[in-house]
């Protein structure tokens, strides 16, 4: 462990005693981590925490570095130790078992692949302790592996945020735990989002390169940094396959997998989701927000009542057999729907033209 004497004398603030507590959360810090101050690395890590919250822990030494207390103005560093204390004990997270139908799309001794669909929540949290694909889960089968550190999340390598449908690989052993972990890890699990997005990129093939982080304006939106001292480094590339004068359906590739990635990323182009109220695509972005225009699009709105963005296909190396194997999904019916009267419209527009 890093010692004392590698704190700024300013940084360092005197203990005091207190009652029992209970820690929260222990963050390792990585060792490519650049120098960043305390209040802000955290308000990256623990996303439901507000900065005033962070700022208010750190004063009453809640937050400890390598064992000491600490000023938000410390500047974190490769492999501190950072803990989170409070009186009160964590929450216990109890895995009710739910009969939530699931559609499965295969399924073998080593894995299970899920097509999500819009709306279901993949792991409880706050707001959302059931009705999620782990409680459906932990129903339909039993002795799940769980992820890295004890937190509970039986089987799970990745999520898929609430609103976007489609495929997700669930660990039913161990070894398929490392082995897929691994993959996710060294970015070689192959993932293709379809997505309906405002405008047509300038490009029809591009990669947008940017870290992303949590909005210091609003924790609940990502926000790209395109110099790379905020965040965590995300590439996707896209593909613009129709478009519709005033919307596109491109098909991305995740090469990381962030928190909103291909949402924010999108944005970051100029060109969000349909439909994403998060990131602004709730609104006419393109075109004259007036007449027949306006009530086709809040049709589609009705329609498609959510991102636009489905996950389609999934790839990877199976654990067991060390075979390629790939997965595809259907676009789920709103939308194919929505996407279906886009282009209605663009045929309307172009035999005007």
């Amino acid at each position: 462990m890093l010692q004392p004497d590698r704190y700024d004398e300013e940084d360092i603030v005197e203990s005091s005693d207190s009652d029992e507590l209970y820690e929260h959360h222990r963050i390792v810090v990585d060792k490519g981590q650049a120098l960043l101050r305390l209040d802000k690395f955290l308000m990256d890590r623990l996303p439901n925490v507000t900065r005033n919250k962070l700022q208010e822990a750190i004063k009453v030494e809640s937050v400890r570095v390598n064992g000491l207390p600490i000023k938000s103005s410390y500047k974190v560093k490769p492999l501190d130790v950072i803990t989170v204390t409070l009186a009160t004990p964590p929450r216990e997270t109890e895995l009710l078992p739910e009969n939530i139908p699931l559609n499965i799309v295969f399924e073998d001794e080593d894995v299970l692949l899920v097509d999500k669909p819009a709306g279901m929540v993949v792991h409880p949290a706050y707001n959302n302790w059931s009705g999620t694909l782990v409680n459906a889960l932990v129903y339909h089968l039993q002795n799940l592996p769980t992820s890295r550190n004890g937190e509970i999340r039986p089987g799970l390598v990745h999520r898929i945020d609430k609103d976007t449908s489609g495929l997700l690989v669930i660990a039913k052993t161990e070894l398929a735990m490392a082995h897929l972990a691994r993959q996710f890890f060294d970015h070689s699990i192959e993932r293709t989002y379809y997505a309906l997005v405002w405008g047509v990129p300038a490009e029809p093939k591009g990669t947008i390169v940017g870290n992303i982080g949590r909005s210091a304006k609003d924790r609940k939106v990502m926000a790209v940094y395109p110099d790379g001292d905020f965040g965590k480094p995300a590439i996707t590339h896209y593909e613009v396959l129709e478009s519709f004068h005033y919307c596109s359906l491109i098909k991305c590739n995740l090469e990381t997998g962030r928190t909103h990635q291909i949402r924010a990323h999108m944005k970051h182009l100029g060109h969000p989701l349909f439909n994403d109220a998060t990131y602004g695509g709730d609104k006419i972005l393109k075109g004259q927000p007036v007449g027949s225009y306006k009530a086709f699009v809040q049709n589609t709105f009705d329609i498609l009542p959510r991102q636009a963005l489905h996950a389609k296909s999934l790839g990877f190396v199976h654990p067991r057999t060390h075979e390629q194997i790939q997965f595809n999904s259907d676009l789920p019916s709103d939308f194919m729907t929505g996407l279906e009267r886009w282009r209605q419209y663009g045929e309307v527009i172009n035999s005007r033209l």
